[in-house]
Parts: structure tokens; C-alpha cells; sequence
């Protein structure tokens, strides 16, 4: 079984051959903390890592994206507006402006390269007219949206035996990025028309973005990123979920239905409980990271929720931190779900600087014993 069909396999509740190995994903503060714990300088942690646990990676072609992007086109210029008092403050590739530790720069701001936190000074969408430019970056039909090699990318992503994933923003995450988290938040309230505007926009965009790649059969997963719970709870109601965002799940989930792809994956952190039958009813059967420190028990879920629902994720990183048998009981705790099928264990979000190498090692040799690989 490829690494493709095992992904399928397991996350549809079949019968794969074992359980995708996926430890987690380290930031860089985290890597650099590794190189003076036993990580070799230069090598890749991952293949250092199958090496000394005795995990034999498998061969793959050689990987291609679809390369469509779901960013802004153009994006802002990312600049450093001022440097004072330890700290930049800069604008983003976004149109954010915001304040961070001069140890970080834009860059930063662009992918999760590390734990970053920021204060933000001004958001790119503050007014109508700020709304009138930010929707003209959003043409599904702009010049690089589609990369040229667009069809030959296909045709090898046809003969894949690797899964490929199609990654954009729900509407409440790409809404919060254009008007900041406290105004989206009473938009629901004091502003609910021009919410359901933006999020009509935002759901005809990626539709319209997203077609072709379906279209073209070449997609086994749709990811939607869509964090939007605190620590005990959602950052909106269920109720207000069902009435502005799940229209939008609706559809694009329509679309994935008929394009026959079989994962449909949404990522929130935060204490997602009351938010998992909503996203069940637009179709969505996969979701991450699952974190143990926000209050989610994926074993209690798995009983709540029946197998309408897998899970990636759900390996809480305290217990990693702490190694020993801090980590064996936490992955005992889980191993029921995973032989229940439809769970990939991991950490429930980046590995942080706090896991040692030693520890982590220990923690994917007995990841890599509970999903068949040792």
C-alpha cells in the first residue's frame, strides 16, 4: 500500500496496511534547540529521526503541487516600517501593520516558520473603500492564480502515489485577516450584512478557484484552515457558525462530493466540541489538530461522535515536553482510537521548543510501534 492510498485508507475508516507515521511538524526555534541536543547540523530531522528509531522510509515520486494560489494577487509590499525598543514594527504581506520582536521579521508573518506573537496597529480592511481594493486581489481568473505548467502538473499528479492536498482559508479565518478578530467577532452582531457579504464573496471566490483542481481529478484531500475557538470554547456560536459560515462549508463540501474526493478536513484550534456537529453537517469528516490543552479528549469524541468524523492530531505536546511515562499513558490513552481506525496521531500542533531531541525520539518510536511501522 502507497502513501496515498494508506491516507485515504485510514482517514475513511478502511483497512490500511498501517497507520500514516506523522509525529509533527517542529518550528524553527524548535530544530534549532534539537542541533544542541543530538540533531546533526545540516541533516534533515526527519530522516535523522527514521534513521534512529528504525523506521524505513518509503520510496515516493518525485512530488508536484497543483500550485494554484488561493493568496492575495497582488499582495502588499512586506516592509519594516520603524525599529524601536527591541521591536519592528512592519507591514505584512497582507496589509497588516503590527508590532513583534525585533528577533523576528516579516518574513515570519508570511508562513509558520515559528511561534510569532504580534500586536496589530492597523488592518488592511477598515472601511468601504478599503473592502473595494481588498476584493479586486481576489480575481479567480488573475495572471498567476494558475501556474503556467498547470495541466502537466496534473498529469503527473494523476500518476501520484502520494496524497495531494488543496489548502485555502474558511471564512472566518480570511475574514479576520482583512478586518482584525474583535471587529469580525461583533460583525456577527452589529454588522451582520456586511458579514454575510464578505463571506459570500469569499465563498464564490474559492469556488470559482477551486473548480478546475477538482475538475481536474487530481486532489484526494481539501483542507480548510478555519481557526475559531479559545481555550473552553468557540469564538462564535453554533448557532451563528450555522446561519454565516456553514453556507459557505456547504458548498465548497458540494463540490468536493462530486469531484469524489474522499477527505474533507477542516483545522481549528481551540476547544472544538461544540463546533464538530456543524462542520459534520456540511459534510466535513476530518479535523485537526484536536488539542488536549483546549479541553478536546479525542477518545471521549470518538464515542460521542461515532465514525462520522476522523481526527489528525490529538498527541497533546505537554506530555511530549514532559517525556518518560508522561508520553507512554498519553499515547496509551489514544490508542483505542487509532485501532478504531479514522485517526492519524500527532502533536496537536507545532512541536514547541520545550520537547527535547531525546524526547521526541522516544515519543516516535512508540508513535511509529502504535501505527504498525516497528
Amino acid at each position: 500500500m502507497n502513501a496515498r492510498e494508506r491516507f485515504i485508507e485510514t482517514l475513511t475508516f478502511g483497512t490500511p496496511d498501517k497507520v500514516p507515521f506523522s509525529p509533527g511538524w517542529p518550528r524553527e526555534s524548535t530544530r534549532a534547540n534539537w542541533r544542541t541536543q543530538g540533531l546533526p547540523e545540516g541533516r534533515n530531522w526527519f530522516e535523522v529521526l527514521c534513521e534512529e528509531i528504525g523506521v524505513e522510509r518509503e520510496p515516493t515520486k518525485d512530488r508536484v503541487s497543483h500550485g494554484v494560489d488561493f493568496r492575495m494577487i497582488p499582495q502588499f509590499e512586506e516592509k519594516t516600517l520603524e525599529h524601536r525598543d527591541g521591536h519592528y514594527v512592519v507591514q505584512d504581506w497582507k496589509g497588516n501593520i503590527c508590532e513583534i520582536s525585533d528577533q523576528f521579521d516579516p518574513r515570519y508573518l508570511r508562513q509558520a516558520i515559528d511561534f510569532v506573537t504580534r500586536k496589530w496597529i492597523k488592518l488592511p480592511v477598515e472601511n468601504r473603500d478599503d473592502w473595494e481594493d481588498m476584493k479586486r486581489r481576489y480575481d479567480p481568473e488573475a495572471p498567476g492564480r494558475f501556474p503556467e505548467d498547470f495541466e502537466e502538473r496534473c498529469r503527473r499528479l494523476r500518476e501520484r502515489d502520494y496524497p495531494c492536498t488543496v489548502h485555502f482559508s474558511g471564512p472566518f479565518w480570511q475574514i479576520r485577516e482583512w478586518v482584525g478578530f474583535e471587529r469580525l467577532c461583533m460583525m456577527f452582531i452589529e454588522e451582520p450584512d456586511f458579514l454575510a457579504e464578505m463571506v459570500e464573496f469569499w465563498t464564490e471566490f474559492v469556488s470559482r478557484t477551486l473548480a478546475p483542481i477538482l475538475e481536474a481529478g487530481v486532489a484526494d484531500s481539501v483542507y480548510i484552515s478555519e481557526d475559531m475557538a479559545f481555550k473552553e470554547r468557540p469564538m462564535v456560536s453554533p448557532v451563528m457558525a450555522r446561519e454565516f459560515l456553514k453556507p459557505a462549508y456547504d458548498r465548497w463540501g458540494g463540490q468536493v462530493r462530486q469531484a469524489g474526493v474522499p477527505v474533507y478536513d477542516m483545522d481549528s484550534d481551540g476547544k472544538i466540541e461544540e463546533l464538530i456537529p456543524v462542520w459534520m453537517e456540511a459534510g466535513i469528516n476530518v479535523c485537526d489538530p484536536v488539542e488536549v490543552a483546549a479541553g478536546n479528549d479525542i477518545v471521549r469524541y470518538r464515542q460521542e461522535f461515532g465514525r462520522q468524523m476522523a481526527y489528525r492530531g490529538g498527541v497533546d505536546k505537554r506530555a511530549m515536553a514532559k517525556g518518560g511515562e508522561v508520553i507512554e499513558a498519553e499515547l496509551e490513552r489514544v490508542a483505542p482510537v487509532v485501532q478504531d481506525g479514522g485517526y492519524i496521531p500527532s502533536c496537536d500542533h507545532g512541536v514547541p521548543a520545550n520537547v527535547s531531541w531525546p524526547d521526541f525520539v522516544h515519543y516516535s518510536r512508540l508513535l511509529a510501534g502504535l501505527t504498525g511501522w516497528l
